[in-house]
């Protein structure tokens, strides 16, 4: 009789699960880890299935060399979700379940509570007085709390004790060290809202009512409020429902380091566990968060993107703040969006979930519109701050100094000397985003990408934003020797010194990734910007997100015609998103608000609306353009993706991908296949990158046809000659 078969993934690129022959005396189980040979190494992978029989030979098999789990890592419905993932996105199998667990968990590291060591004091210690020591303090200091009761050894340096005088106690015999099983703590005995309530708008007492009534199943909800409307009030009040029934919570958002004011308001609020899951923890720091998680010892897990993973206790609600934002989508690897897998786990754990933003993605209007999403809409600013006033500067023919205009300088200077704050947006960080040569034209430019060089002048270095790479400030021309070396372009270091010289005595803080690199800047940052007098405020699209500024009165955006003219279908979406966000800055308290827009083109459609009417006709009308020129959301994309070093290979290969496609019997007259064609950036460190893009109005028979054509790509002859890959609903 034939040894069972276990399916195991393994985190490798390639699209199946392996076959191994599971001795007797193991008994794995779906879900969890095992470690089996692979080529001539050991690796960890995870049990998928377990069989009777194989395809393959069994002489040709090799068993599993160690079971690690008894039980699944994943909870049922976990293991759904992201089994559903592997065929809707196409990946690899084992990629996609290991991209889900802490990285000590793929190492091998036990999921299995570590004892807590704690040292005690014996017999013989009890029997001495400290007093006794007192030729030696570090020991008659450590006696002395042990004497009080255990301490345990992770405690030891926060009571300002000393390891050596313990070890020196344990060796006269006065104390010893003991392992004690972890006590999982139960916050749900001793929860309680902090503080007073805020008292709800007609507007905010609606949602959270509605949200209230449905909140033991699956219903999505989508909180459409304008900026400053108090969302994250009504995230907290329906919370305060859900952690008293003793459910835990996942809160999603873009970037845990723009999000620091709404995760205090949620610790200030709540009497309960609160974790925060980020690329800032160490490895051993987020295993601490998952196995909280998995046991229900915290009551809510804030987290970026991959916290969607997180395994819970008793999960009863799922909250994507800023549900636009594009940073829910991995753009590396496995390309999975987060939000749409969120609704998907909301839907499996039957309970709610809610999109909050002020500024809809069209896909999630769209959803609305078809019944699948719930939409609840908050009009008017919490308290009471008012609407704020906005107007376009039209820009052509007027002296710029640094980019400013003469009628907003005099507007900076009226808000500066009220005492009020003025922030100003350009999405460009660096000194300038060119260095040329005046005399023979020359550009810096990244040899590795089709991209300039981006001049950072306070490190003497050029950059490029695309590769990251850099080098020296050259003083030379490198074509012409020329000295001659000008700048191109405003950046917001450019901006900050230009402004330190027309404004000298106002402080200027710029934010952008240049400045909040070092661990605590931008806290620092917030704090200088939460205290009132005049201030001006420089900030990238990191000052867009999520942010209560209360003394900002006047915001300018100052160079934003660039994007009303794409390539890009959906650059219209994401610069509507983005004046909303940044606009919604200003007159957040009980001080009126100004934007200021400056453009050269205030007669555009796009910005006429957007004044006008607002975000949500402007949504409203871009959704009816995509509908007539069958664009997402009203067709399905899935986009191919290869690179070369040459140039030649990738799009010969894309080529062949076509054909192949367009031979399909599944392929109809409503497939639509364009390319291949250069992508927009069309060379980045140092490889050329090609695309071919598929549509089609059926999300399932573009799958099935994509389904069919995977297995077949091996066969085209140059497809191990390029690097290849496969984006499902791509955004980019």
């Amino acid at each position: 009789m034939h040894m069972p078969i276990v399916k195991v993934a393994l985190p490798v690129p390639l699209a199946q699960t392996f076959d191994y022959l599971l001795p007797d005396n193991f008994h794995p189980t779906v879900g969890g880890r095992v470690r089996v040979p692979f080529g001539q190494r050991q690796v960890i992978g995870i049990v998928t299935a377990i069989r009777a029989r194989s395809e393959l030979a069994h002489n040709k098999l090799k068993p599993i060399s160690k079971v690690i789990d008894n039980q699944s890592l994943f909870s049922g419905s976990l293991w759904r979700i992201l089994n559903w993932a592997i065929g809707y996105y196409h990946y690899p199998a084992g990629e996609v379940l290991f991209h889900a667990l802490p990285v000590l968990i793929r190492q091998g590291k036990t999921v299995e509570r570590a004892p807590l060591w704690q040292w005690f004091v014996t017999e013989q210690g009890r029997s001495t007085l400290p007093n006794s020591m007192r030729g030696a303090p570090k020991q008659q200091q450590a006696l002395a709390l042990l004497l009080q009761g255990p301490v345990y050894r992770h405690q030891v340096a926060e009571l300002q004790l000393r390891n050596t005088a313990l070890q020196a106690l344990r060796a006269k015999g006065l104390c010893d060290l003991r392992s004690q099983a972890m006590q999982a703590h139960d916050w749900r005995l001793g929860f309680c809202v902090n503080g007073k309530q805020q008292r709800l708008n007609a507007e905010q007492a609606t949602a959270v009512g509605a949200i209230r009534s449905e909140d033991n199943r699956f219903v999505a909800w989508l909180l459409a409020g304008v900026t400053g409307s108090g969302k994250t009030e009504v995230y907290l009040t329906v919370l305060e429902n859900i952690l008293a029934q003793g459910k835990q919570a996942l809160v999603l958002v873009p970037e845990i380091s723009l999000t620091l004011q709404t995760i205090a308001r949620f610790r200030e609020r709540f009497s309960a566990p609160i974790e925060v899951l980020h690329s800032g923890l160490n490895d051993s720091e987020r295993l601490a968060v998952w196995l909280k998680a998995r046991c229900g010892e915290n009551a809510i897990v804030i987290g970026t993107r991959s916290a969607l993973f997180t395994p819970f206790a008793w999960l009863g609600i799922i909250v994507i703040d800023e549900e636009h934002d594009s940073s829910y989508k991995q753009h590396e690897g496995w390309r999975y969006h987060a939000r749409d897998l969120a609704v998907f786990r909301a839907r499996e754990e039957q309970i709610p979930i809610i999109l909050g933003t002020a500024t809809p993605s069209l896909e999630t209007l769209y959803n609305v519109q078809q019944k699948k999403y719930r939409q609840l809409t908050l009009r008017k600013r919490a308290g009471s701050a008012r609407p704020v006033s906005q107007q376009l500067l039209d820009m052509k023919g007027l002296p710029l100094t640094n980019g400013l205009s003469m009628p907003l300088l005099k507007k900076m200077r009226t808000h500066l000397q009220a005492g009020n704050q003025v922030m100003l947006f350009l999405n460009r960080r660096g000194f300038a985003p060119a260095l040329l040569c005046h005399k023979c034209g020359w550009i810096a430019e990244c040899q590795r990408c089709d991209h300039y060089y981006t001049l950072h002048q306070h490190q003497h270095q050029l950059r490029c934003h695309h590769c990251n790479s850099q080098r020296p400030l050259t003083q030379q021309c490198l074509q012409c020797g020329s000295t001659q070396l000008i700048t191109i372009g405003l950046g917001t270091e450019q901006l900050e010194m230009a402004l330190r010289t027309l404004f000298p005595g106002v402080p200027v803080t710029r934010i952008d990734r240049d400045t909040t690199t070092r661990k605590g800047a931008l806290e620092d940052y917030l704090s200088q910007i939460q205290s009132d007098g005049e201030r001006i405020l420089i900030g990238t699209q990191m000052l867009s997100k999520g942010h209560h500024f209360p003394y900002v009165t006047l915001v300018s955006l100052l160079d934003v015609d660039g994007a009303l003219f794409s390539n890009d279908f959906r650059a219209a979406e994401r610069f509507a998103q983005l004046y909303t966000q940044v606009s919604g800055r200003a007159g957040r308290a009980s001080k009126n608000g100004e934007v200021l827009l400056q453009t050269h083109h205030p007669e555009h459609p796009l910005l006429r609306t957007l004044l006008q009417h607002g975000y949500m006709d402007f949504a409203s009308q871009t959704l009816e353009e995509r509908r007539q020129a069958e664009l997402p959301p009203f067709t399905n994309h899935v986009l191919f993706r290869a690179d070369d070093h040459d140039n030649r290979q990738a799009g010969l290969f894309l080529d062949q991908l076509r054909q192949l496609l367009n031979v399909s019997p599944l392929s109809d007259n409503t497939l639509r296949l364009m390319g291949p064609i250069p992508e927009l950036v069309s060379k980045r460190r140092g490889r050329f990158l090609w695309q071919l893009l598929l549509s089609h109005p059926s999300r399932l028979l573009l799958q099935r046809l994509v389904a069919a054509s995977l297995p077949l790509i091996d066969t085209l002859s140059q497809a191990r000659k390029v690097k290849w890959s496969l984006d499902v609903d791509p955004i980019v």
